[in-house]
């Protein structure tokens, strides 16, 4: 810097010398030309005092610089310009990384984070991206919204994020002996199971987003490696999604509220038969939803599951199908929030195989270990369609949450000969549960999926302050019956009608969850059930006498 104060200060006398003897030359006269030159001498004193005082203030800089360097014992550094193609650092005088925000939060912006949140329109990720710590390098953002690493073009144009949803499970049963001669079925004792192991990647242009999730904790068998999602998105419109591509389209509440978001580590059994039958994870679906502050109405046309034909070889005509959704809030205010919905599917015809089109609904107890599936409808053949519909409903009254959802699922068959009519079956099933958060924000309603989401941790976990994130309390009764009069197995051409095939199964909950902080959520649920007999074949069928049992298990969990 001194180097360039000289430079300056020999520049601007050499100027003067140059530049003020013409201008005197100019002059027409004695007179006039002694009055400039007292001007020009008078400038001259001036400007000379004010290099004086500027090359007193660079000595007292370089000076002070120059202890500083010796206090802190920094190398030599050099300084290189910056080509004209090369990336240009932008400097800011206001801190780039705003400190984390541990709270206190409003109930807004304490949500665990959810990596499966809806689809957001540019619009609204411009927005929202504003709000976060980024940083700016050569016209690129890099972030970290809700832990989630972010790139974003400078307009945020292109993007593209990494989340991930990691769940493991562990824990065991008792009181679950076999009666008699039936098998003794897989019920562990204690063992392990990583539920959810799914990497979102997005990629988005401007209101174009396209997701990728592969999933390496897929099903209830630690060590399955499946795919979540793979869809196209567009959001341009107001307030609406449309999706073609592998998605999970939602016709029940406890579905859309995610898996990071449940009250226990299962959706109810009913649930998870229903939403199987034309939807369920890694699902092909073209369609959309739109939603408002207090409605939502979804629709999508389904065919089959990523994975279907490369677990039966032998299918020759892929299965079509539907899913609809609508839910509104008829009432709501600061204290309180009314959900009601109806939600509705059909398999217009299922997988023709080579042994035809057939379908088995069968669950386990709730319990994500790997375990017997106890319920089963028994194997139903002959199968024309599938449907199922049932209304929803849920209730908040500041920190306490009821909810439930009933659904009834009809089973057509096709007629095998001119003088067989076979006769159509239904079951039924649903599930009632409550919540209470002990601590932290109470369980809040996103009008955006139509559905409750998670607690709000207003201050993260810090025992020596005194916070202690959130905790809430839940309990649920769930029953799903599957019985039916009238094997609907086929015999040549005729179907025998006697006996009966199916079973009933009840379970009833209770559970904590834990929530440190917005990442992190430990979960640990007790369960108990009763499973009516089945009458299977005595050698094979784990649940010939009927099964009743206990399970305690929990899970430790992180999303960004």
């Amino acid at each position: 810097m001194a180097v360039s104060v000289r430079a300056s200060v020999l520049l601007t006398t050499t100027v003067s010398s140059l530049f003020f003897p013409y201008v005197t030359m100019a002059a027409t006269s004695d007179a006039e030309n002694a009055a400039l030159r007292r001007e020009i001498a008078a400038m001259h004193r001036e400007m000379m005092g004010e290099i004086h005082r500027l090359q007193a203030r660079v000595d007292k800089y370089e000076h002070t610089s120059n202890l500083q360097s010796r206090k802190i014992g920094h190398a030599p550094r050099t300084l290189t310009a910056a080509g004209p193609d090369d990336v240009q650092p932008q400097f800011r005088e206001d801190p780039v990384v705003p400190p984390a925000n541990h709270g206190p939060r409003s109930p807004n912006d304490s949500r665990i984070a959810l990596p499966e949140g809806p689809v957001q329109s540019w619009s609204s990720f411009k927005a929202a991206s504003a709000k976060d710590e980024s940083v700016d390098i050569g016209g690129i953002k890099i972030g970290f919204p809700k832990g989630r690493p972010t790139i974003a073009s400078d307009d945020k144009a292109y993007a593209f994020s990494i989340g991930l949803l990691a769940q493991e499970d562990f824990g065991g049963f008792m009181g679950v002996g076999q009666r008699g001669k039936e098998s003794a079925g897989n019920f562990n004792k204690f063992t392990e199971n990583a539920r959810r192991l799914r990497i979102y990647m997005s990629w988005r242009y401007k209101d174009w987003v396209v997701n990728v999730t592969p999933d390496f904790g897929a099903n209830n068998s630690d060590g399955t490696v499946s795919l979540f999602e793979a869809n196209l998105n567009y959001t341009g419109l107001h307030n609406t999604t449309l999706t073609v591509g592998y998605f999970q389209p939602r016709m029940e509440e406890d579905s859309a509220e995610r898996s990071g978001a449940f009250e226990f580590l299962e959706r109810p059994t009913i649930v998870d038969l229903v939403r199987n039958i034309a939807g369920g994870v890694a699902r092909f679906s073209i369609g959309g939803e739109h939603y408002e502050k207090r409605w939502l109405v979804a629709g999508y046309f389904t065919g089959q599951k990523y994975g279907d034909r490369t677990t039966d070889k032998t299918i020759t005509d892929s299965q079509t199908g539907a899913v609809f959704r609508a839910a509104g809030r008829p009432y709501v205010s600061k204290d309180i929030d009314v959900h009601v919905g109806v939600g509705a599917t059909a398999a217009f015809k299922v997988n023709q195989s080579s042994t035809g089109r057939t379908t088995t609904f069968k669950d386990n107890v709730e319990v994500p270990l790997g375990e017997t599936q106890l319920l089963t409808s028994g194997a139903l053949t002959n199968i024309s369609q599938i449907w199922a519909a049932g209304p929803q409903f849920g209730f908040r009254y500041k920190k306490f949450l009821l909810k439930g959802e009933y659904y009834h699922v009809g089973v057509q068959h096709d007629n095998v000969a001119a003088s067989i009519n076979p006769p159509a079956i239904g079951f039924d099933g649903w599930y009632v549960a409550a919540n209470y958060t002990l601590f932290g924000h109470g369980r809040g309603y996103n009008e955006k999926i139509a559905a409750f989401t998670t607690p709000g941790v207003e201050y993260d976990f810090d025992p020596a302050k005194g916070h202690w994130g959130a905790l809430e309390v839940s309990g649920r009764w769930s029953v799903t019956d599957l019985r039916t009069s009238g094997t609907t197995k086929m015999t040549g051409t005729v179907i025998n009608t006697a006996g009966e095939t199916g079973n009933k199964q009840t379970v009833w909950q209770g559970g904590l969850n834990w929530y440190p902080n917005q990442h992190i959520k430990v979960m640990l649920d007790y369960t108990h059930f009763n499973v009516s007999s089945y009458n299977g074949a005595k050698s094979t069928d784990a649940n010939f006498f009927g099964r009743s049992g206990n399970a305690v298990v929990g899970r430790v969990q992180a999303a960004f």
